[in-house]
């Protein structure tokens, strides 16, 4: 870790505790500031604020009350789920004080050089991708951020050995200042929490803010076959390296006659990869360009490949059984997330679908159904994914309780070759407390299914 002076003896604010907030918390006061901990959870309930508060930290707990800033603070370091129209944040912003992520401090910290990582989609499966790449070549990689260890914790044990391979979301970058990675990935740009950001537009220079401080020494890998993608990076500094799963690229990473190329070099062929479907080629080969900058060569990657079978909970193999492949696909907690999910594959697929009902329709869904041989239903929303199913075609549509019913059913309604798929469209808390618990319920009734054949 890097002993910086920035922090020492300067009144800081960390706002909301949760992992990031403690990290950050104990991060500054190692660096020698004044530090005050605000957190809404009342602080007989807070574990957390409680060991603060034993290592000599300011803690305030109960609310996030404006009239806190009249203390002269010179910073805040916020959490990223707080949003800024909250009322101490828009106070704060009034009275011009800096506002920062805890992503900030790592990099300010970090004697490691970062691969970040954002985007609507894929972020999960491109950081474990190039994480495992890296580690399978003996690169000596850390993972942190929104997968893994809060980032600022881990900076605090890299070295210059390492190589921080970093998942970022836009309300992290939205509060950034120097941070700059070595190497910066946007696997795409779609829209998507436009009840934080307002606006397509703010969400995606948000995003665009991981390639901001970055010189012509650094790196920004991009998904090139969206134009609007490369108009919003068109200002950075950074050498381009575009990637694309639909032309060919000679100066870049894309597919061509069923294979991946590097800059013209072939590294794999698609059938020996392991992981199913469009959207995860782009995320492969968004990891393939970044690891082949720190000089991966392809053994490794192709070790990699022939074996991953995805992140949980993101279309990930769970089981064969009895020639059915049941798939996890419980972080689809929206249209476009299943959408991709059914793109995968080929084979007739059996759904598992529904979960909260946040009003929309599921008419997005029709066109992509035409593979779907029978929809398997649950939730608030099961009602409406049957219209959808019925507009597309679909003649078999079961209803049931939940989605450990839906396992049993689902193996009895398909044959062997086919793909049975949990891809909810849906958020799952009118169920589950999390799309994780969601999940592990239906992996767990898979491998039950599996021992009673």
């Amino acid at each position: 870790m890097k002993k910086i002076t920035d922090y020492e003896h300067k009144k800081i604010l960390v706002l909301g505790l949760a992992k990031s907030g403690i990290a950050a918390a104990s991060l500054l006061h190692e660096l020698g500031a004044f530090v005050t901990v605000n957190d809404q959870k009342p602080f007989e309930e807070n574990t957390a604020a409680q060991s603060l508060l034993e290592k000599g930290i300011k803690v305030i707990c109960g609310s996030h009350p404006p009239e806190l800033l009249d203390e002269g603070f010179e910073l805040i370091v916020k959490n990223p789920g707080i949003p800024y129209t909250n009322p101490l944040v828009s106070k704060a912003m009034e009275m011009n004080i800096p506002i920062i992520t805890e992503i900030e401090l790592a990099y300010r910290v970090s004697e490691a050089d970062i691969i970040g990582i954002t985007g609507s989609n894929g972020k999960t499966t491109t950081t474990t991708l190039i994480f495992n790449m890296l580690e399978e070549a003996s690169k000596n990689p850390l993972i942190a951020g929104n997968i893994g260890t809060v980032a600022s914790e881990v900076a605090m044990k890299a070295t210059s050995e390492n190589q921080m391979v970093v998942e970022l979301s836009s309300f992290q970058l939205m509060g950034v200042d120097q941070f700059k990675p070595h190497i910066a990935i946007i696997t795409n740009v779609y829209e998507a929490h436009l009840d934080y950001h307002q606006t397509k537009e703010n969400y995606a220079e948000a995003k665009a803010n991981i390639t901001r401080n970055q010189t012509e020494d650094d790196f920004l890998i991009v998904n090139a076959d969206q134009e609007e993608l490369l108009e919003l990076v068109s200002f950075s500094q950074a050498e381009l390296i575009p990637f694309s799963t639909v032309r060919y690229l000679e100066k870049g990473v894309s597919i061509k006659e069923g294979k991946v190329f590097h800059f013209g070099e072939e590294v794999i062929g698609l059938r020996d990869i392991l992981l199913p479907g469009k959207h995860n080629q782009e995320n492969i080969l968004a990891a393939i360009a970044a690891v082949k900058i720190l000089g991966v060569g392809n053994d490794a990657i192709k070790r990699v490949l022939a074996t991953f079978q995805g992140v949980e909970h993101r279309t990930q193999f769970v089981a064969e059984v009895n020639g059915r492949r049941f798939y996890n696909d419980s972080k689809a907690t929206n249209i476009l997330a299943t959408k991709s999910a059914l793109q995968a594959f080929d084979q007739p697929v059996v759904l598992l679908a529904g979960g909260l009902d946040r009003g929309n329709s599921f008419s997005e869904l029709v066109p992509h159904m035409s593979g779907v041989k029978a929809l398997i239903l649950f939730g608030e929303t099961a009602d409406k994914l049957e219209e959808a199913g019925r507009e597309a075609g679909i003649q078999s549509i079961y209803h049931v309780d939940n989605v450990e019913e839906a396992v049993p059913l689902s193996f009895n309604v398909s044959e062997p070759g086919d793909v049975v798929l949990l891809s909810p469209a849906c958020a799952s808390w009118d169920q589950y407390k999390t799309f994780e618990v969601r999940g592990n319920i239906f992996a767990q009734a898979v491998h039950k299914l599996k021992q009673s054949q």
